[in-house]
């Protein structure tokens, strides 16, 4: 794993070992698919998965390579102001890609990040400045430079079977977006943070520098980004506040279909692990698509996992030792965030796919929020038997058709939120959830629009929540992910 700084603070950590006492037992569960979605799991941030997205697209620097492209979203709601120390990866944790049979949902290959200690490794501890001053004062340059004070660095592993393979290590994670003073490549003349780069060489120099080829062909990405996730969430849970359909006084015009809507994520970063994996290392699988019928390609989901036993030093240092225990997962948008209910959130979140089935496909087949929707707006959507949800949802895995051609990207020809609702497809199939997941993918009103549409979809009922595109341009290249917000200047906060 981490040959250096990672190590090192293992084993500062541990010759404190002998004054060791239990802090806790690494059983806690985790959030999938948005951003509050189990009760422990809003307890530990740092594993607290937000957003997987996975679709087909080319190397970042080398266009006749096909790639499964897989972005994962981590650590609701980070401020971007929050210094001095910003958010960082959890150092003892493994981060992983799950690489699945979209029928079984039985993982195929790993793909695993470690991140070293973020209480050690910087080049200048008499300051309060994390960035900006290290052993010089001034801009970050360069990833790493002496401006840099800290520096979080990873490694990326694979395992197939009994097989473990390093892929990459010390591999380096850029500066938060501190604001203009200290980062000032991430932002224009007006201090807000420059997205929508078309192509690698538009990338600002820090997303550039971060983003590091592995063996095999693969490429990663690690690091604070923009909040991917859009949409009015907050007013769905205030029992779905009539703002989610109707903001200009008439529902003529549709059902949440007003624009004009409350994105509750608008100008939050989160943090990002992502993967460019050539098609031809994938293996394939044969699935029936829940709308497209027989189809080839495979299952994608994350999850996060603490080591079994969590100790505090006398001194206060962190220790985890044992083996890694499950604390999350996340694959399909919403699943478990509005159809699982209280009681078995936390439970999905130490499963793994293959016991979906067994577990929670009443879930999915009598969804609560059709009968809220029907309580609230007096609509009569089906409630029961809804066997298209399942096969959307379980085994809850992200199901790719992996032999399509690259997909139209956001602000490309023939995008569209709404994928094949749209009538945005690729090679036959939908170009966007529910094959796949694009950034810029308006999974909530797609998820809307099947509950409103099924099981028949005779007839398309279009839904939404009035919020129909980010807050900020995502990239056209990896890691596609949106540039993060500045901390002294964001989209929370638009005042000029």
């Amino acid at each position: 794993m981490l040959s250096k700084r990672r190590m090192g603070g293992i084993v500062r950590s541990m010759a404190g070992t002998a004054a060791m006492v239990t802090l806790t037992l690494a059983v806690a569960a985790a959030q999938a698919s948005s951003h509050s979605d189990a009760p422990i799991s809003k307890q530990d941030p740092q594993t607290n998965l937000t957003d997987v997205y996975a679709f087909i697209g080319t190397k970042y620097d080398d266009a006749d390579t096909k790639v499964l492209n897989v972005i994962v979203n981590v650590r609701p709601f980070c401020e971007p102001g929050d210094g001095v120390i910003y958010d960082r990866f959890a150092d003892d944790t493994r981060y992983s890609i799950h690489i699945a049979n979209p029928s079984n949902g039985q993982t195929a290959v790993r793909y695993d990040f470690f991140f070293s200690p973020v209480n050690t490794g910087y080049l200048n501890v008499n300051t309060i400045l994390s960035y900006g001053l290290g052993t010089e004062v001034g801009p970050i340059v360069d990833v790493g430079d002496n401006r840099q004070n800290y520096t979080q660095m990873y490694s990326v592993t694979r395992i197939m079977g009994n097989t473990s393979t390093e892929l990459g290590d010390d591999l380096l994670v850029p500066p938060p977006n501190v604001g203009s003073n200290v980062t000032p490549s991430y932002n224009g003349p007006d201090g807000f943070a420059i997205s929508g780069a078309g192509s690698f060489a538009e990338l600002d120099v820090y997303t550039q520098q971060s983003i590091h080829d592995l063996r095999g062909g693969l490429a990663a990405f690690a690091g604070l980004r923009d909040d991917s996730f859009f949409g009015d969430v907050p007013g769905i849970s205030d029992l779905l506040n009539a703002r989610i359909l109707d903001n200009n006084g008439s529902l003529a015009d549709g059902l949440g279909r007003d624009g004009n809507g409350v994105d509750g994520f608008k100008g939050y970063n989160v943090l990002t692990f992502a993967l460019q994996i050539p098609v031809s290392a994938l293996p394939s699988f044969n699935y029936t698509s829940a709308f497209f019928g027989p189809q080839q390609g495979v299952g994608v989901y994350a999850t996060v996992s603490h080591r079994r036993f969590r100790f505090l030093t006398q001194s206060g240092n962190l220790f985890g030792f044992g083996p890694f225990v499950q604390v999350n997962r996340l694959a399909n948008p919403l699943f478990n965030e509005v159809l699982v209910p209280h009681f078995a959130k936390d439970e999905y979140n130490r499963r793994s796919p293959t016991q979906d089935v067994a577990n929670f496909t009443p879930f999915a087949a009598n969804p609560e929020l059709a009968a809220l929707i029907n309580a609230v707006f007096q609509t009569s959507f089906v409630t029961t038997g809804r066997d298209d949800l399942v096969n959307v949802y379980i085994p809850d895995v992200i199901r790719v058709n992996t032999t399509t051609d690259p997909v139209p990207l956001p602000g490309q020809p023939g995008f569209h939120r709404l994928g094949f609702i749209g009538g945005d497809t690729t090679n036959g199939v939908s170009s966007g959830w529910p094959n796949g997941r694009r950034l810029g993918d308006d999974s909530v009103d797609i998820a809307l629009t099947a509950i409103a549409s099924g099981p028949s979809y005779q007839a398309i009922t279009v839904v939404g929540d009035n919020v129909p595109e980010n807050d900020i341009a995502y990239h056209a290249v990896f890691p596609y992910a949106a540039t993060p917000h500045s901390g002294t200047k964001n989209r929370k906060d638009p005042a000029p």
